[in-house]
């Protein structure tokens, strides 16, 4: 087991002027699981693959431990890499994938195989050894390559997006056993994925990044509650957060006809290059639905409504001015009772609930307050 150090780690792509990742400075702590996450492009594929040695390292330098493996051979830095294909060879039984690269180490066949079985205990493939891998489903080979690394007994686990292959239920179920799996093996692991959902119910931390930069390093539920910028804000939760820029006067802020009063460390943190302006952001959940006219509330004109069963979301648009972004759409989003849904056309009235507003500057997009 070991801790992992991005230093300053830079990675430049020959042709290109900016950085793919750029001066990426993280401490991963032994037997951590670390989550990097962000949309495509954001160098999260490319930090991982620096840290394995298939990618060289421009500048800074990455530790695995106490050790410099800058410049070290990927076969001689002991991690072991999942896939998002499973890049099993298909003309060998499962044992065989499982124990393939401790035969290429010269490792005894009777310990090859007492490790392959153990591993395959744990990842309930015992009955499946003598399987070739095109007899199995997607879900199993995952499972098979998560094997192949573990016989390996590796100081880390790299996992690039391996559960982008399989379906919506499959990837639920996955997710959990790798997470176990992980805590159980107490093995570092640098899991990369696109998807935000999985890095909040799977990381110990969170890793957030966009266009090669760092943005913020936190546990779940820091990076859900205390958001450092406008990015993380709008791309960690699901659904996304409502996030808009409006005019201040007198310390409130005019949201769609409702004033709302910021709190003094948000209102002196306005600087004159945020023009008299502020970013606000509030999650679906901290709008209450309220009956018109009240305090504080602001109108909204339902275009979509999506019931889910135990949860249900309304979509629409904010009324008498402004604009409200959640994600990448101009609309509003919010949580509402599922038993006393509106109908499309409708027009609802909401306010924000106390303490559950994020205020960040309109000109840096850093958070106030």
């Amino acid at each position: 087991m070991a801790t992992v150090t991005f230093d300053k780690a830079t990675r430049v792509y020959p042709g290109t002027e900016r950085p793919a990742v750029d001066q990426l400075d993280l401490h991963i702590e032994d037997g951590e699981f670390l989550v990097l996450v962000g949309p495509s492009g954001c160098g999260k594929s490319t930090s991982l693959r620096m840290l394995a040695g298939l990618e060289d390292v421009n500048g800074g330098a990455i530790l695995i431990g106490d050790r410099d493996v800058t410049d070290v051979q990927p076969k001689d830095r002991d991690i072991a890499m999942v896939f998002q294909n499973y890049a099993l060879y298909p003309h060998m039984s499962v044992a065989d994938n499982m124990g393939f690269a401790l035969k290429i180490a010269g490792t005894p066949k009777a310990e090859i195989r007492q490790r392959v079985e153990e591993a395959a205990k744990i990842l309930d493939l015992t009955e499946y050894l003598d399987r070739k891998p095109k007899a199995l489903s997607g879900g199993q080979r995952q499972r098979v390559a998560m094997g192949r690394a573990i016989v390996r007994q590796p100081q880390v686990f790299l996992m690039d997006e391996p559960l982008s292959n399989l379906d919506a239920k499959l990837r639920v179920q996955t997710r959990t056993q790798i997470a176990s799996l992980q805590r159980r093996l107490g093995v570092t692991t640098v899991y990369v994925t696109h998807d935000q959902t999985e890095a909040l119910t799977m990381g110990d931390r969170i890793a957030v990044l966009s266009a090669g930069v760092l943005q913020q390093v936190g546990t779940p539920r820091e990076m859900y509650d205390k958001p450092a910028n406008v990015f993380v804000a709008g791309f960690i939760g699901s659904p996304a957060m409502n996030i808009g820029t409006f005019d201040v006067t007198d310390g409130k802020a005019q949201v769609g006809g409702a004033s709302i009063t910021l709190d003094r460390a948000v209102a002196d943190g306005i600087t004159p290059a945020d023009g008299g302006r502020v970013t606000l952001g509030f999650r679906p959940e901290s709008l209450d639905v309220v009956s018109s006219g009240s305090e504080g509330a602001f109108e909204v004109d339902v275009t979509l409504v999506e019931e889910l069963g135990s949860d249900a979301f309304v979509y629409g648009t904010l009324k008498n001015g402004g604009d409200l972004h959640a994600g990448d759409s101009n609309q509003v989003i919010v949580r509402i009772d599922p038993r006393n849904v509106p109908d499309k056309g409708d027009t609802i009235s909401v306010t924000i609930k106390p303490e559950q507003t994020h205020a960040f500057s309109a000109a840096t997009g850093e958070r106030l307050g």
